[in-house]
C-alpha cells in the first residue's frame, strides 16, 4: 500500500524525548482534571495535583485519558491543558498526551499539535464504535507512530475490540513504538515481555502482580492519584504483598462504577477539588461516599494526598455540568 508523507513524518527533530526514556518509567498517573462552577479547567487546583504526583515519585502522566476525562474536552481545551502541563512540569515528569481518537484524521492532528507544545509521548486508543479491520488498525497506529514516542492503549472493555498480538508485532517494529499499556490481562502482558516490549498493566488491581510475575514495566495507574507515595512503593520496592492486599479495597471501590466517577467523588471528598462533574459523569451514591471514608482510615489519612479531613459531602454539595 501507499506510504503516504505526513506532515509530521521527516528528518527535522520534532522530540527530543528518546524512546528508551518513556520505556523506563515504572509508574504512571492517569491524572485528573479538575473543574471550576462554570465548567472550565481548574488549573489551580491541577497545577496542585501534578506537584503531589512529582513529590511522591510518580514519573509520568497521562494528560487527557480517560481518568481525565479527554473525552468531554474540546480539542482546544485538551492541547491546551498538555501545553500547560509541559510547560509548568515538563522538566520534573513526562508528559503522556492522549491524542487518540476512532477518527485517524482527528488522532493525526491531535498528535501533531500535542508534539507541537511539547509533550514527551503520546497514548493511542484503537478506534472505538466504528471498530476496523486488523489491518485497518495497523495502518491507524502507523500513521501517527512517524511522530515520537507512542505507547498503545487497550481496553477491549470501553472500545470494543481486542488489539490482538498480531497487530502490535507490526507496530513494534517502529522506532517510535514506546510499549503497551494492556488490559486483557497478566498472561497477555507475559506474552509481550517475553518477547522484550515494554508493557504497562492498565489494571490496578492487577499491577502487583504484573510487575514482579509477569514482566510488567510498571502500571499506568488510577490509583496513584490518591495514594502515589504507596503505589510508588508498590513498584519500586520489591514485591509485596501486604502492601498489595491493604491497597485492594481500593482499587475495588475505585472501578464499583466506571472510571472516573469514584475518583472524582474520591478527590472531592478529600478536599483537593471541587465537586463538579462534567455530564454525563455524577458522584457516586451516599452509602459508597461512606464507604471511601471507612477505606482512607483503614489505610490512613497520611498516605492520601492533600491536608484536610475526608468528609462524606451530601447530595446537594456537588455541581452537576451539563454545559460546558
Amino acid at each position: 500500500m501507499q506510504d503516504v508523507h505526513l506532515p509530521m513524518r521527516s528528518f527535522e527533530l520534532k522530540n527530543r524525548t528518546q524512546v528508551n526514556e518513556i520505556k523506563k518509567l515504572k509508574l504512571i498517573t492517569a491524572i485528573k482534571t479538575p473543574y471550576l462552577p462554570d465548567g472550565r479547567f481548574d488549573l489551580e487546583a491541577y497545577d496542585s495535583l501534578l506537584n503531589m504526583q512529582i513529590v511522591n515519585g510518580v514519573e509520568g502522566v497521562i494528560v487527557g485519558g480517560t481518568t481525565g476525562e479527554g473525552q468531554l474536552m474540546s480539542w482546544d481545551e485538551h492541547i491546551m491543558l498538555i501545553g500547560h502541563t509541559v510547560n509548568c512540569f515538563g522538566d520534573a515528569i513526562k508528559v503522556i498526551g492522549n491524542t487518540g481518537s476512532n477518527s485517524t484524521r482527528e488522532a493525526i492532528h491531535a498528535t501533531e499539535q500535542g508534539f507541537a507544545v511539547g509533550m514527551h509521548a503520546a497514548l493511542h486508543i484503537n478506534p472505538y464504535y466504528g471498530k476496523t479491520s486488523h489491518e485497518g488498525l495497523v495502518l491507524h497506529f502507523r500513521s501517527v507512530l512517524s511522530m515520537g514516542p507512542t505507547i498503545i492503549y487497550n481496553v477491549p472493555g470501553r472500545t470494543g475490540q481486542d488489539i490482538p498480538p498480531l497487530v502490535i508485532k507490526k507496530l513494534a517494529e517502529n522506532q517510535n513504538f514506546a510499549g503497551v499499556k494492556e488490559c486483557v490481562g497478566n498472561d497477555r502482558i507475559n506474552e509481550y515481555t517475553d518477547n522484550g516490549m515494554a508493557v504497562w498493566s492498565g489494571n490496578d488491581d492487577q499491577c502487583h502482580d504484573a510487575r514482579w510475575n509477569y514482566g510488567a514495566r510498571g502500571v499506568i495507574s488510577v490509583t496513584s492519584n490518591l495514594v502515589p507515595g504507596l503505589m510508588h512503593d508498590l513498584m519500586f520496592n520489591g514485591k509485596d504483598e501486604a502492601l498489595n492486599k491493604m491497597l485492594l479495597p481500593l482499587m475495588d471501590w475505585l472501578f464499583c462504577e466506571p472510571n472516573p466517577i469514584a475518583l472524582n467523588t474520591a478527590l472531592a471528598q478529600l478536599g483537593v477539588i471541587r465537586p463538579i462533574f462534567r455530564l454525563p459523569y455524577a458522584p457516586l451514591p451516599i452509602e459508597k461516599r461512606i464507604q471511601f471514608c471507612n477505606i482512607v482510615r483503614d489505610i490512613g489519612r497520611g498516605n492520601f494526598i492533600g491536608n484536610r479531613d475526608v468528609q462524606v459531602l451530601e447530595d446537594e454539595d456537588f455541581i452537576l455540568l451539563g454545559r460546558y
